[in-house]
């Protein structure tokens, strides 16, 4: 077991949302379901807690009811290398109900927000020659989804 292992607060649908999160990602795996409770005779009750994992990372998701909800404190980075990696992602997280966002940020149906960005601008960015830096930046800050191509034309100048 890692040593921090982040943990969702949830509005009593983890099940749904863990098995979303879990098709969305290729390197994903429920590990483990507990803590049945309201559960009346022969029914099976509500789902507690969920172990799952996403590309190695462990998450639990609890099903802690509607006192809290996400906001964009927290969000989660999805780092690609190909604008159709950045599509799939970017689709896929907003789909039924998600939110696009400004500069690569979303928030899912679930409400939990994600950063979809594509390693070029990371690379970018960090160029010493920070007017090819500023150029992409000022690129990026037009857009909600990630256009590498955009980019790359804002770098070449």
């Amino acid at each position: 077991m890692p040593k921090i292992v982040p943990c969702l607060w949830m509005d009593d649908r983890i099940e749904e949302a863990v098995n979303f999160y879990v098709s969305v990602f290729g390197d994903a795996r429920i590990i483990k379901t507990e803590g049945y409770s309201d559960a009346g005779p022969g029914q099976k009750g509500k789902v507690m807690t969920v172990e799952f994992e996403i590309e190695g990372q462990r998450f639990m998701a609890l099903n802690g009811g509607p006192i809290f909800k996400f906001n964009e404190a927290v969000s989660f980075v999805v780092n690609c290398k190909t604008q159709a990696e950045v599509d799939y992602f970017w689709e896929k997280l907003t789909a039924d109900g998600g939110q696009e966002s400004q500069c690569a940020w979303l928030k899912d149906k679930y409400g939990l927000s994600w950063q979809i960005v594509p390693e070029a601008l990371q690379r970018y960015l960090a160029d010493p020659d920070r007017t090819k830096a500023n150029r992409v930046m000022e690129a990026m800050l037009k857009m909600q989804k990630i256009d590498i191509s955009a980019l790359d034309r804002a770098y070449a100048g």
